[in-house]
């Protein structure tokens, strides 16, 4: 296991309430750590977010976002499909204002992933603590 250390960057993850937030959930029950710098929100379909949600996070002050997803056991016919498509183009516009795509990642995480979940957040905090901070300046919402 990495290092529990604080980094100096912020990682929002998006954890879905039928699978990646019990995951969570289950990362706590079992004891486990991980990096202190990690923001969990309990969300029903993360494909409820537009674009400009993440590109607006970064530009206050989020480092790195995992979306957390059931995946392909999504209850949301389609979501997950549909999730995937929303966030290549939020890679274009991330690539169009020169922030590196890696700051932002979708995965699926069950109920019970304890190492699929820590993994996640030290491979992200690891990132962010190379890459640092991102930097947006423009406007992002409309």
């Amino acid at each position: 296991m990495t290092s529990m250390g604080i980094s100096k960057g912020k990682i929002l993850i998006l954890a879905t309430e039928t699978c990646a937030y019990p995951g969570a959930n289950s990362v706590g029950q079992a004891h486990s750590s991980y990096p202190t710098n990690t923001f969990i929100l309990r969300v029903r379909a993360p494909v409820l977010f537009p674009e400009y949600f993440y590109l607006d996070c970064f530009k206050k002050g989020i480092s790195g976002i995992i979306i957390m997803s059931c995946g392909e056991e999504c209850p949301y016919e389609g979501a997950y499909h549909a999730l995937a498509k929303r966030i290549d183009r939020v890679y274009k516009m991330m690539r169009e204002k020169n922030l590196d795509i890696r700051r932002l990642r979708l995965t699926s995480i069950c109920t019970v992933c304890n190492r699929a979940f820590l993994k996640e957040v030290n491979d992200m905090s690891v990132l962010i603590e190379e890459i640092g901070p991102p930097e947006v300046n423009a406007p992002t919402s409309g």
